[in-house]
């Protein structure tokens, strides 16, 4: 568990800069001049930068000028007695909320107006008393503006006015990366000048909505406000939060898994860091900075973040569990709902570490691997039998609805989660999850043997789907392929045939992970698109063969295909059977010459596969050019015999369509 000591700590050796912040939902970098350009503005820079040139003010007589001098210092003369002050002395009531004009009003005698040089030097000195001279020089380039000053010299003076926003910018902000750190007085200062510059914000867009309705077309400086330095304060919070649960967490008790470890540190950061703001920041940040919400919304998502990434993952049993515990119940409870953050957080909306969906299939998972259903009728049992048997019923209902709603979330994730990383490992084991949901339902439940085994349909929908999902890819490879039949009139079909048996040899290992019996069901799902995929190209009508010997010639090519396809498919798991009299049955087909015996085959072929259709049978009767329309006719009525026959246990030519 970490100190508290080393709360907010930056970088080792570094000071955060503002120009070099880049991580999500921060706020665009201020508009400045880069260092360099700082540095050079600034050496140039001399006490006749601050004073509004000549041009900007209509001069009035001699007399007028010096009555005007007795009468009223200028705003930028009383700036530097900030600077010749010297440090406030204890007792002395706080710079952080001065008046807008300094109190004192020396003369004509009194020192000079200060330079940018000493602003500078001020701000790299870390006094951040200079934010109000600094306001003040702004305002009176405004006025400089509004005066009618020349554009060149407008810039001159803009240039280094942001150039010495950019060093109190990044002086502000880096007491604010560490407020533990810094004195309370300092940390005030600071938050100070982040609320007055806010104010200013304000002031300045409602100023130049007003400026824009009365002249629309009037020239103005480049503009520089809203800073929103505020926004830019949330945006250190988020990065900070990021650091602290980003960091490896110590060596974990023996026999503590490393996600173990992973969620016990990020839970006790976030509770312990969260307490320290409500201790010691709250009372020292004004309301409307909101520091509690803010520093909880950050350490909130990025924990979130962490757990959706551990997620993606095929988590073991325990660490399923853990993942769940966290989730639902410590971290709402235990860290959220702690005596000391409780009331503090019940006003701000922080929402679950993860979406609905993605907790379901996470519990989906959990209970496949546990017994919890049974001990609960196990636990009824005990009281007396009858007792037991309602608590079936009562637990089989929530189970079907578990089920369902556990196939619909699969289905939501097949769909939107392609992008993911892990997309493909967390198919596999969902399907791999459906085995030990079967087994435990037929073993403890004998789901088989009861009239409601409709239980599991959304198991093998599940199981199917995810099938599809991994085949994807494969099917659409082959697609190219089994076209060269008909692109090629069947010329080299063993050279074809070979091209696609090596694709799909290739990709077998990225299903190695699946379970025995779903790894040749996925099996036997190929051997069905490859015998489909070759009757289809069959059916194209592109090819006519008007002699014996042609036809002869295909239905021998055909043969041998349909050997090599089984062969592959049976070597590897495929257990099919049903399959196999489909190819070698139509090559027959083509092959006789007699119409008679044609029709044998054919009305043999109708009582294998009950969906072979006359539309079907068209497409392969349109090979043999040598049939006339009344044979053709003929042969096609025998499947009329046929009418009313069962439906099929399994679709082949249901899948096949025919023009």
């Amino acid at each position: 568990m970490l100190k508290m000591m080393t709360f907010f700590q930056g970088l080792p050796g570094q000071q955060s800069v503002l120009g070099t912040l880049n991580f999500p939902g921060s706020p665009q970098k201020l508009p400045s001049v880069s260092e360099s350009e700082s540095e050079a503005s600034m050496s140039e820079a001399s006490s006749e930068d601050l004073v509004p040139p000549p041009e900007a003010v209509v001069a009035p007589d001699q007399e007028q000028q010096e009555a005007a001098k007795k009468k009223k210092p200028t705003v930028l003369s009383n700036m530097f007695s900030i600077f010749t002050k010297g440090k406030k002395k204890r007792g002395q009531p706080s710079l952080v909320e001065p008046p807008l004009v300094p109190e004192s009003k020396p003369g004509l005698d009194g020192p000079p107006i200060p330079t940018v040089e000493e602003l500078k030097a001020a701000l790299e000195q870390g006094r951040l008393e200079a934010a109000r001279p600094l306001l003040m020089l702004e305002q009176e380039l405004a006025a400089a503006a509004a005066g009618g000053a020349s554009e060149e010299e407008l810039v001159r003076r803009q240039s280094k006015v942001e150039a010495l926003y950019v060093l109190l910018r990044d002086q502000v902000l880096g007491v604010l990366r560490r407020p533990l750190e810094a004195a309370p007085e300092r940390l005030r200062q600071a938050l100070a000048v982040v609320a007055e510059q806010e104010r200013e914000d304000r002031q300045a867009v409602a100023a130049a909505a007003a400026a824009a309705a009365e002249a629309p077309g009037a020239v103005a400086l480049a503009a520089t406000r809203p800073r929103r330095w505020l926004q830019l304060w949330r945006s250190v919070v988020a990065e900070v939060a990021a650091e602290r649960l980003d960091t490896r967490p110590a060596a974990g008790a023996e026999g503590r898994s490393e996600a173990e470890s992973i969620f016990q540190h990020l839970g006790c950061t976030v509770k312990e860091d969260l307490e320290a703001v409500v201790e010691r920041l709250k009372p020292l940040f004004p309301a409307e900075f909101g520091v509690v919400a803010t520093y909880a919304e950050s350490y909130h998502q990025h924990f979130a973040a962490h757990l959706a990434s551990m997620a993606q993952f095929e988590l073991c049993e325990r660490d399923t569990y853990l993942l769940l515990l966290w989730v639902q119940n410590l971290y709402p409870n235990d860290i959220l709902n702690s005596p000391k953050l409780a009331e503090e957080l019940q006003d701000v909306s922080l929402g679950s570490l993860l979406p609905p969906k993605q907790i379901r299939l996470l519990e989906a998972t959990f209970l496949s691997s546990e017994a919890i259903v049974s001990q609960g009728q196990a636990k009824a049992e005990n009281i007396t039998p009858d007792l037991g048997t309602q608590m079936k019923q009562v637990l089989l209902v929530e189970l079907s609805a578990l089920l369902r709603s556990y196939q619909r979330a699969f289905d939501e994730f097949l769909e939107r989660g392609k992008q993911l990383r892990n997309y493909r490992a967390n198919v596999i084991a969902n399907i791999n999850n459906c085995l030990s949901f079967r087994t435990s339902m037929e073993q403890k439940w004998q789901i088989l043997q009861d009239p409601r085994s409709y239980l599991l349909d959304p198991l093998s929908e599940l199981k199917v789907h995810g099938f599809d999902a991994l085949l994807q890819n494969l099917f659409v490879d082959l697609k190219p392929l089994f076209k060269r039949f008909t692109q090629t009139r069947w010329a080299v079909p063993e050279e074809t045939l070979e091209e696609i048996i090596g694709t799909v040899e290739g990709r077998l290992p990225e299903f190695s992970e699946l379970h025995d019996c779903f790894r040749e069901e996925l099996l036997e799902a190929v051997h069905l698109h490859l015998v489909k995929e070759y009757i289809i190209r069959l059916s194209k009508r592109r090819l006519v063969l008007k002699t014996a010997e042609q036809q002869q010639q295909l239905a021998r090519h055909i043969l041998a295909n349909a050997s090599v396809i089984q062969d592959f498919c049976t070597k590897n798991g495929s257990t099919a059977t049903w399959l196999n009299p489909a190819l070698p049955t139509l090559a027959e087909i083509i092959r006789l010459q007699d119409p008679s015996a044609i029709k044998i085959e054919v009305a043999t072929y109708a009582t294998w596969y009950p969906d072979f259709s006359k539309g079907h049978l068209n497409a392969i009767l349109a090979i043999k050019g040598n049939l006339t329309n009344s044979e053709v006719k003929s042969i096609r009525n025998i499947l009329d015999i046929n009418t009313g026959a069962q439906q099929p246990s399994r679709s082949l030519f249901s899948l096949i369509k025919v023009g």
